[in-house]
């Protein structure tokens, strides 16, 4: 019999008593995430003679290990009568952590089909998550897209998922996603006795940015630079004083940065769905922009903790993190930046597992020359020359030898502040960047790299040719600015960069002499 209580389906208990001996063992399929990676999980079930009581086993976390009161109370409250036998529970494989509320609606599930609360044919090649309420509804869980991808790929027909995590599960495709509310409505679909249409993915909205290049007045030079900048994704410095335009900048980078793909939109809501952090149960359309405090810490920037968490250049992928006012950070958080810099990923090593993110990112940062702002303009700075010093050497030199461009920025005119004249907006210059862009994409199609700041020191040979005449010129510059060898390779990948806005298929003088203006501090 069915009841009905506060619009949730619950059951009476009748006619749904354990059946001896005819169903003992029962095996689910559930789900959990390693970092941003989906992985399935079996949930077996048993259920015979002995104490009565709940044992799981499987290398289980302290919120794991407390499903078993939530699971017997939910199915209490929701109607079932569960027998006084011993009921073993083993999450499979063993050696891998167990960690969040994910596996309550599998592990139910398993122990109602040992009852024959519905037949055991329902949930083969099935996927279930979800929490449980003690009232027996199921409640949301993070990673909720990895897993379903994970499931995807082994050819899982469908999956039960919380109906707040359905749509957001649908965006996998081609794998029928269903969404419930309560286990008692688990159990109804199951037995054929209710209908759930499976969830359809919401369409995607490209909104409309807040803000554009056409709001910014003078600043040429910043103007140029943030365009370079953004057609090779390369790392981007602005020193100079306060009210100069470098967050006004920074914040309309993402605008003129090529619209994302369907691949680079599907990984990126993983990455956000795994962090607990998606907001729209849809793809996410914009490159991201992320701008942490500069009380930030080098855990909560490259990621880690006791259980291993993106950091912010892993959820700034494909887009931008901004490092507002950069020497306040500290020093360790700033170093332990220079790794993910360089090979575009984290990886997190624990005893029992490594744990690995990506971080292909574009560095953008901004500072001050001195701690009052103003040097080098005597009239309002009177910082001592050591201060500025010590200031400036807050940020390794190694850190600034992977900024790719350092522009030093200037107050702007009254004129050019009080000016009417039109500016570029953002999709004019975003169409030069998509050109460039499409060259890089066609030059690097057989290699692992996508933009000019990702090629490796053994590919610039191949791909930043020089004739006679470029090559004695750079080596000129090399010895007279004494650049360090990641400073020489930075100025090829910008002159490169500076090259296919203008289409040129070779690297001329004028392209390193840019990027060599764009590189000095």
């Amino acid at each position: 019999m069915i009841v009905v209580f506060t619009g949730k389906i619950c059951y009476s208990g009748k006619g749904e008593s354990w059946k001896g001996s005819e169903v003992i063992y029962c095996t689910i399929i559930g789900g959990t995430t390693l970092g941003i990676e989906g992985r399935l999980v079996q949930v077996e079930v048993d259920i015979s003679d002995g104490l009565p009581g709940i044992h799981m086993v499987g290398m289980l976390s302290s919120e794991v290990r407390e499903a078993g009161e939530r699971i017997k109370t939910a199915l209490k409250n929701t109607g079932f009568s569960i027998p006084p036998k011993r009921i073993t529970i083993n999450l499979s494989p063993a050696d891998i952590k167990k960690q969040g509320s994910s596996y309550d609606l599998p592990i139910a599930a398993a122990i109602l089909a040992n009852l024959g609360s519905f037949p055991m044919e329902q949930i083969k090649n099935k996927l279930l998550l979800g929490e449980l309420g003690l009232d027996g509804s199921v409640k949301p869980v993070k990673g909720a897209l990895p897993m379903v991808l994970e499931a995807k790929r082994f050819g899982i027909a469908s999956c039960i998922l919380p109906k707040e995590n359905a749509k957001e599960g649908a965006i996998a495709e081609g794998i029928e996603v269903f969404g419930v509310d309560h286990i008692g409505q688990v159990c109804d679909f199951l037995n054929h006795k209710i209908i759930i249409s499976p969830e359809m993915a919401l369409p995607l909205e490209r909104k409309k940015y807040m803000v554009d290049f056409s709001e910014v007045n003078g600043q040429k030079l910043l103007r140029r630079a943030a365009e370079i900048a953004a057609a090779g994704m390369h790392n981007f410095l602005m020193e100079g004083p306060p009210g100069s335009g470098k967050t006004m900048i920074a914040k309309r980078m993402p605008t003129i940065l090529p619209f994302l793909t369907k691949k680079e939109q599907l990984e990126l809501t993983k990455i956000y769905s795994a962090a607990g952090l998606l907001t729209e149960e849809r793809l996410i359309w914009e490159r991201p922009f992320r701008a942490p405090h500069h009380s930030a810490t080098a855990i909560s920037l490259v990621g880690g903790g006791a259980v291993p968490r993106p950091g912010e250049v892993t959820l700034a992928m494909k887009g931008i993190l901004f490092l507002d006012e950069l020497p306040e950070f500290s020093r360790s958080a700033l170093e332990a930046m220079r790794q993910p810099l360089e090979d575009q990923s984290v990886v997190i090593s624990r005893s029992k597992a490594s744990y690995r993110f990506p971080a292909e990112f574009m560095l953008v940062g901004a500072m001050n020359p001195c701690k009052c702002g103003y040097y080098p303009d005597r009239e309002r700075c009177n910082c001592r020359e050591k201060d500025v010093i010590s200031y400036q050497n807050r940020i390794s030199r190694p850190f600034l030898d992977r900024m790719d461009i350092v522009v030093h920025t200037e107050q702007a005119e009254y004129s050019q502040i009080s000016g009417n004249g039109k500016n570029e907006s953002s999709a004019l210059i975003r169409q030069r960047v998509e050109a460039a862009h499409q060259i890089q994409q066609k030059r690097y199609q057989k290699e692992n790299i996508f933009y000019n700041s990702q090629i490796r020191p053994g590919q610039i040979e191949k791909f930043c040719q020089l004739k006679e005449g470029e090559k004695r010129f750079l080596e000129e510059i090399y010895k007279t600015f004494h650049l360090t060898g990641r400073g020489y390779f930075r100025i090829l990948k910008v002159a490169r960069t500076i090259a296919d806005l203008e289409g040129s298929r070779d690297i001329k003088k004028q392209h390193i002499s840019e990027a060599l203006l764009l590189r000095q501090r």
